[in-house]
């Protein structure tokens, strides 16, 4: 298979062409860009400065939600909100019936050590399972957002990114929290206001993805339609800050480990809190051809925080066929 010289992208991803020295046109299009990323990252970093100077305090209940998974990169970035700003977060996990037993000791280690208030978010087996069930076997989504993520993780993390926003809305929280690592979510989204127009668009394709016995079930999760108008200014920004602060995965790892964070060792080599993710990779492959992390490792590969060589690793190395035949078996498929 040919597989891009500069950055990870293989002949098997959607649209991409190779030049003839091998180097697809994604990296091209990067350099061509030749955008002064330090002076990017250095802008963003005053932008969240100035952001949170003007909202700390100021509801009444918490500064931030934090999308809390207890993996590296939202626990890193939690540690960074806490230690940089003093913010009062309110850390929110999603427990999908497969969070690693390590992850939930984590959890429970890294919000304790930063004095967190913590909420989590268990609903019904049968429920998780449905979704799971259907999301591993068909693509219900759009063809754009199968790029970047599998159809079983961007299940989850629609309910994770829907209920943070309720939860925020509801209490007033003007902060909504995210640890996206620089490949995930580009720089330009890593401040944003979220408009209640496009949340109410995005939802209510969200909605026509799935199939309705299943919305039905997680509806309660989503923003009620009435929200849209009469919550309109208490809609918070959306932040994502490991994507202009300083990101290197050793380097941040080191860091946790001095907080008693330890890496799960019943995960994949892409996920440090979650157990269906090896089978949610594992179906996106039989499927599509490439792997749902490509995109992002990729990206990590071409802005020069993750060597080519790891990020190969991560992506071609031999999946673990115990952790998906775990989720398989769990799931009754």
């Amino acid at each position: 298979m040919k597989i891009c010289k500069k950055c990870i992208l293989p002949e098997t991803f959607p649209g991409i062409k190779f030049n003839d020295q091998g180097i697809c046109n994604h990296c091209l299009r990067a350099e061509a860009s030749n955008v002064d990323t330090d002076e990017k990252k250095s802008e963003y970093h005053d932008r969240l400065d100035k952001l949170i100077e003007s909202v700390k305090g100021t509801s009444g209940s918490y500064d931030a939600i934090m999308a809390y998974s207890g993996g590296k990169d939202s626990s890193y970035t939690l540690k960074l909100l806490m230690e940089r700003y003093d913010l009062k977060i309110l850390a929110f996990t999603f427990d999908n019936h497969f969070v690693s037993p390590g992850a939930w000791t984590n959890i429970d280690t890294i919000v304790d050590t930063l004095s967190v208030d913590l909420i989590k978010l268990r609903p019904p087996w049968a429920v998780v399972k449905n979704m799971f069930c259907v999301t591993s076997q068909e693509d219900i989504f759009s063809k754009a957002t199968l790029l970047r993520a599998s159809s079983v993780c961007t299940a989850c993390i629609g309910i994770v990114k829907s209920f943070a926003l309720k939860t925020a809305v509801e209490m007033n929280i003007p902060l909504v929290a995210f640890g996206w690592s620089p490949g995930q979510a580009p720089i330009q989204s890593a401040i944003m206001k979220t408009n209640p127009a496009l949340i109410k668009q995005n939802q209510e394709s969200i909605k026509k993805s799935f199939p309705a016995d299943i919305y039905n079930s997680i509806s309660q999760y989503f923003l009620p339609t009435e929200y849209f108008d009469n919550y309109k200014d208490r809609f918070p920004y959306n932040i994502h800050p490991l994507a202009f602060f300083d990101y290197n995965e050793s380097a941040i790892m080191d860091e946790l480990k001095k907080m008693g964070w330890k890496a799960p060792d019943d995960t994949d080599t892409n996920s440090s809190n979650c157990l269906i993710n090896a089978f949610a990779n594992h179906c996106h492959l039989e499927r599509h051809k490439f792997h749902p992390y490509v995109w992002e490792i990729a990206n990590m590969v071409r802005q020069g925080v993750m060597d080519r060589e790891e990020g190969m690793e991560k992506i071609y190395s031999d999946q673990n066929q115990n952790m998906v035949e775990y989720a398989k078996n769990k799931l009754g498929l």
